[in-house]
């Protein structure tokens, strides 16, 4: 099982490349089974996840070639709308299977899926978002099974209003609507930049879609969709956690790619901080210099502070000045961090949903175990200003969600390996 070695206490200088998004790549690998023409996607992320996506849909039938910076994807001899355990039981966003394969062929067959341990995720949303477009789903031996009712070949639009704020459930009516019979309106949407993404590449194939990014969404269906080529947007997680790697260490660092206008919220707690950040041509600049101050946040739905910048923001919490308070009001269990951050010698106490850190004026190298995808990243920052060495296991976790983090690390500066298990 590979590690990752840092020797902490480098400033990072210089410009990284930020990758696509993880979470707009995953729902639109899934869009281009909507239509029986190829499909081309640019600025795809080398990650676990991906490649774990671009098997199942290929197990399915679907023709996949790789082009320079993507794929193109023909799912013209798609024979079997499944999504069996074997391929998605690490994967939740398999999920996003379910609408394409029921709105484009009646039926499909997707297993429940698995993912990070951080907290519950039902699907119960997005089962009765589809009944409420005319679906009917059981769930049999761990799989979703979801056909249209007989003598029915399209599903119908709908008003759907969802219980909370879901993103992959946004994403998977989003999908299935585009071919669905009359208008359906999404209330209640989640408005991430990943969602806009994905309805930009919808409407580039030929969908009609008005108020993505917003709470109401309104797809009007069409008879088919086309091909396209569809550049994948710039992955704001991993800006932001550049941008807290960064500042923690002290540095001068050009995110190329990154979107400002995605992380105002991260953004605005950075400078409170003390870090200097500004939007530039194509990019984002980050300088920090001396100790920051340390920052209370709040988790909450975009455009709030992101629950998947929560675990790296708290590193750098970890070694700021003073007292701060993280409250996590997205998953349950998402300070699996805390122990491990302890052990690198942070000062934090967690009570149910609120986690109090004070920060330190140094951290200690340790041996650490990474537990979900943002946990690892937080353990990478804080081995980078940490004295000494730190080990941090388990990083296939890492592997899911960041394009060759460690390579882009030493580019900007730090000392860090890894060991291959």
């Amino acid at each position: 099982m590979d590690k990752l070695l840092i020797r902490g206490g480098r400033q990072l200088h210089g410009e990284v490349r930020i990758s696509g998004a993880k979470n707009a790549a995953l729902p639109e690998l899934c869009a281009a089974l909507l239509s029986s023409e190829p499909v081309t996607l640019l600025n795809l992320p080398r990650l676990q996840d991906v490649a774990t996506m671009l098997t199942l849909i290929r197990n399915m039938g679907v023709t996949i070639e790789q082009v320079e910076g993507g794929v193109r994807i023909d799912s013209s001899k798609l024979s079997s709308p499944e999504a069996p355990y074997e391929l998605v039981k690490t994967m939740r966003a398999s999920v996003l299977a379910l609408g394409p394969l029921l709105a484009r062929f009646g039926d499909a067959t997707v297993s429940l899926p698995g993912g990070c341990a951080i907290g519950s995720r039902p699907v119960d949303q997005h089962i009765k978002g589809l009944q409420a477009m005319g679906a009917d789903i059981v769930v049999e031996h761990g799989y979703m099974i979801a056909k249209l009712p007989k003598g029915r070949t399209r599903l119908q639009g709908a008003s759907i209003r969802t219980d909370m704020i879901t993103v992959t459930g946004t994403e998977n009516f989003l999908m299935a609507a585009t071919l669905a019979e009359g208008e359906t309106v999404l209330e209640n949407a989640a408005q991430e930049p990943e969602i806009t993404d994905l309805a930009e590449m919808l409407i580039a194939m030929g969908a009609k879609i008005e108020g993505q990014g917003t709470s109401r969404i309104r797809i009007q269906g069409v008879d088919k969709l086309h091909g396209c080529t569809h550049r994948v947007v710039a992955d704001r997680i991993e800006a932001g956690t550049f941008l807290c790697a960064v500042a923690a260490t002290g540095g001068d660092v050009v995110l190329r790619h990154g979107r400002a206008d995605h992380l105002d919220a991260v953004i605005d707690k950075l400078r409170e901080a003390g870090a200097s950040v500004a939007a530039v041509e194509d990019g984002i600049h980050l300088h920090s210099q001396g100790r920051l101050v340390a920052q209370s946040f709040r988790t909450t739905e975009y455009p709030g502070f992101p629950t998947d910048m929560q675990a790296q923001f708290m590193a750098l919490n970890a070694i700021s000045e003073g007292p701060s308070k993280v409250t996590e009001t997205i998953f349950e269990n998402r300070f699996m961090h805390v122990n491990e951050l302890v052990r690198l010698g942070a000062n934090i106490q967690v009570d149910g949903k609120f986690a109090v850190i004070e920060g330190v004026p140094q951290l200690s190298g340790a041996v650490v175990m990474a537990t979900d995808l943002r946990a690892s990243a937080s353990l990478v920052i804080a081995g980078l200003v940490a004295d000494g060495e730190t080990i941090v296991d388990r990083i296939y976790h890492l592997d899911r969600g960041y394009d060759q983090m460690e390579a882009k690390l030493r580019g900007i500066g730090a000392d860090i390996e890894r060991i291959k298990g």
